[in-house]
């Protein structure tokens, strides 16, 4: 893999030793033990797969054919599910999801020219009332250049970088894509966010505190749009040492990548279905 693309899959979260927490209080509160429940439309003739590299399925490896989306599809053709349509893209933040950009667009496994949101709309109104599940992982690339991992530190900017990932998912993102799903005023297709991981919790052991706060966001932000499910938990959650990072993730190969092995995206899947009752 180039060595440009490499630096850029470096993203997953606040994985850091140590920071200030103050400005991250939250209205309310994500137990990492559960999911939010409500009642589920369940599937219908599409799956849509919205976000970025963990959605697309990448490896380091070279195998982009076996990630969450592509195994959450598998479970849902045994309940009717008969079309698959991934739209991420790899690198993509909530900035180029919204205005386009994304860094990595000539790789989308579906073909659309512009933001991944705006096509993501598009394909809702134009199949109008067949789309459910829409799955969602969104977030980590907003944050990414304010990781500095050689010392497990933040920049300055994480703060405010946080905030507007927060005012794009609940000012632009989530009620566009909810309201794409809604006909005559019924909410047609369930619309499902995913926490992340912490590929770093063996490193830098204190970036567990991070990412816990980190997914409270993505929790509070989904409140009255869609739901979301507890990758993290599935992960192995908070003790340290984790042996499911070298399992799950490609964290302890040659790689050195923080991106999930196919049994780590076999287990995003599975959180999906578990999460959702699918």
């Amino acid at each position: 893999m180039p060595r440009k693309a490499r630096k850029y899959w470096h993203f997953t979260m606040p994985l850091i030793c140590a920071v200030t927490l103050f400005f991250f209080s939250s209205p309310t509160t994500f137990a990492m033990s559960h999911v939010h429940r409500f009642s589920f439309v369940g599937p219908k003739s599409f799956y849509l797969a919205l976000g970025d590299s963990l959605a697309y399925g990448y490896q380091p490896d070279l195998n982009y054919n076996q990630g969450y989306a592509d195994d959450f599809f598998s479970n849902l053709k045994s309940h009717g599910v008969k079309n698959y349509v991934n739209m991420s893209c790899p690198g993509e933040s909530s900035s180029t999801f919204i205005n386009s950009g994304c860094p990595y667009a000539f790789m989308h496994k579906y073909f659309y020219l512009g933001a991944q949101l705006s096509a993501a709309v598009s394909f809702l109104h134009n199949h109008s009332g067949q789309v459910s599940p829409v799955t969602l992982d969104i977030g980590a690339n907003d944050v990414m250049g304010d990781v500095i991992t050689s010392k497990c530190t933040l920049n300055s900017n994480f703060a405010s970088d946080l905030a507007h990932l927060d005012s794009n998912l609940t000012g632009t993102i989530l009620p566009q894509l909810k309201a794409a799903l809604t006909v005559k005023g019924k909410v047609t297709g369930d619309l499902v966010l995913m926490n992340y991981y912490d590929p770093y919790q063996n490193i830098c052991p204190n970036s567990v505190s991070i990412i816990e706060t980190f997914n409270q966001h993505l929790a509070h932000d989904i409140n009255g749009f869609g739901t979301i499910v507890n990758v993290f938990k599935a992960f192995g959650g908070t003790p340290t040492p984790n042996p499911n990072v070298c399992k799950y993730t490609w964290m302890c190969s040659v790689f050195t990548n923080i991106h999930a092995t196919k049994k780590g995206y076999s287990v995003i899947a599975s959180t999906f279905e578990s999460g959702m009752g699918y």
